[in-house]
């Protein structure tokens, strides 16, 4: 490949990549065309697509940009998998794909631009927003909870001690 179609289709990587920063690095390497279709059939149902990128091109695409410390994970034959939703779920979807295909290696991963990386499978491990988000709201949630049910119980004290009262005056 010439040095200027390199530096076409690097620029087209970088351009194609330019406002993703969250990716998953795969292994295909033995993976049938069907089982290949049919992972892709799943991403896609996902909002996610896999890419098989060629690594020299896609280092220098990512360098400098959100997805450059991935660049280091990009050795032997890799393909790219991004999303423009949560990629927890993505990761998620690829360790039950990896179970059902033997052969699919899963490497690592990039959150958010994170400079450090995770292996794909800690990255299916982590909670994904809604999930904190609900925590965050059960602990916002739970003083007020809590002032309320000490508020309300002396009152159901005195209530039941006036109703024994007044049943026992009748």
């Amino acid at each position: 490949m010439s040095k200027f179609v390199k530096a076409l289709v690097t620029e087209e990587i970088r351009s194609r990549y330019a406002d993703v920063t969250s990716a998953c690095v795969v292994d295909l390497t033995g993976l049938g065309v069907q089982a290949q279709e049919k992972l892709r059939k799943t991403l896609r149902a996902k909002s996610a697509t896999l890419e098989i990128v060629k690594n020299s091109l896609a280092r220098r695409a990512f360098a400098g940009g959100p997805l450059g410390p991935l660049g280091k994970a990009l050795e032997g034959p890799c393909a790219l998998v991004t999303s423009r939703e949560s990629l927890i779920e993505i990761a998620r979807l690829l360790t039950d794909a990896a179970k059902e295909f033997k052969s699919l290696k899963l490497k690592q991963a990039i959150l958010d631009g994170d400079p450090s990386l995770v292996t794909v499978e800690e990255l299916s491990k982590m909670r994904g927003r809604r999930e904190l988000l609900g925590e965050v709201a059960m602990l916002v949630g739970s003083p007020g909870r809590a002032i309320a049910g000490c508020l309300r119980s002396p009152q159901s004290k005195i209530a039941g001690c006036l109703k024994t009262l007044a049943d026992k005056a009748a």
